[in-house]
């Protein structure tokens, strides 16, 4: 791969039909605004534009787009069962104490119960620790405080996975 080339991964999302381009975004991030930014902005030159073009369609959105990207998240310490990305996400949570869990537990139905959503944080490399004492600290936000920091912690995680997408792999079924 030259530097001025389309990683593969980008390459193949730029030439997927819209409908599968969309369904990959909606993989990413559960708002369809997002989504639907992100789609009618390709083709992409490489993930940093890709990733700007996120960032961009994040600014952008409504509590209400809000709301249904962050339906897409499990709960800190509950990936989904059988979702890789998520466990992956949340790795961190994986080693912590029964005691540690419980309590993570218990913050996150606090924080529901104050905000109405999951507690959302880009997780990755971060430890259950950490990720305790950042709900303990952010539940005493606003709920105006505690959305820009749900905005920009979604951004994260988008970049995140949309770096992912975007990455040069093998074809499956390719040897």
């Amino acid at each position: 791969m030259t530097p001025t080339s389309t990683p593969l991964g980008l390459a193949r999302f730029n030439a997927l039909e819209e409908h599968a381009a969309f369904a990959a975004l909606r993989e990413v991030c559960a708002s369809t605004v997002w989504a639907r930014r992100l789609l009618t902005a390709r083709p992409y030159s490489g993930a940093e534009d890709l990733c700007s073009a996120s960032d961009a369609a994040m600014t952008e959105l409504t509590a209400d787009d809000l709301a249904e990207a962050m339906a897409g998240h499990p709960p800190i310490g509950r990936p989904r069962p059988g979702d890789p990305t998520s466990a992956r996400e949340q790795r961190g949570m994986a080693g912590a104490s029964e005691a540690l869990k419980a309590e993570m537990l218990e913050l996150n139905l606090a924080y529901q119960e104050r905000f109405g959503h999951v507690f959302l944080i880009c997780a990755t490399g971060r430890t259950a620790e950490q990720l305790r004492d950042a709900v303990r600290e952010r539940i005493g936000n606003s709920p105006e405080r505690e959305r820009e920091i749900v905005r920009t912690e979604l951004g994260k995680i988008n970049r995140i996975r949309l770096t992912g997408l975007a990455a040069e792999e093998a074809e499956e079924g390719t040897a």
